[in-house]
């Protein structure tokens, strides 16, 4: 099973303690995929509104997100 698999199943628990704890994990693992994917399509030359259609948020909102040239 993979970790995302392991804890899909993790935030179904009828453990509050548990299911939150792995959507917290989700959560963390969802932002550092996006983070991944949103650097390979600039290293590809997609610009800030190809990724934010993508990702349906507006260009602002991953442009804010995601450069790295303002921080």
């Amino acid at each position: 099973m993979t970790e995302a698999t392991s804890l899909a199943a993790a935030a179904g628990s009828p453990d509050p303690k548990v299911g939150l704890r792995a959507v917290l994990a989700l959560r963390r693992l969802l932002e550092r995929l996006e983070a991944i994917q949103v650097q390979n399509a600039r290293d590809q030359g997609w610009s800030w509104q190809a990724i934010a259609e993508s990702l349906e948020v507006s260009r602002q909102a991953v442009h804010q997100k995601h450069n790295r040239r303002g921080r």
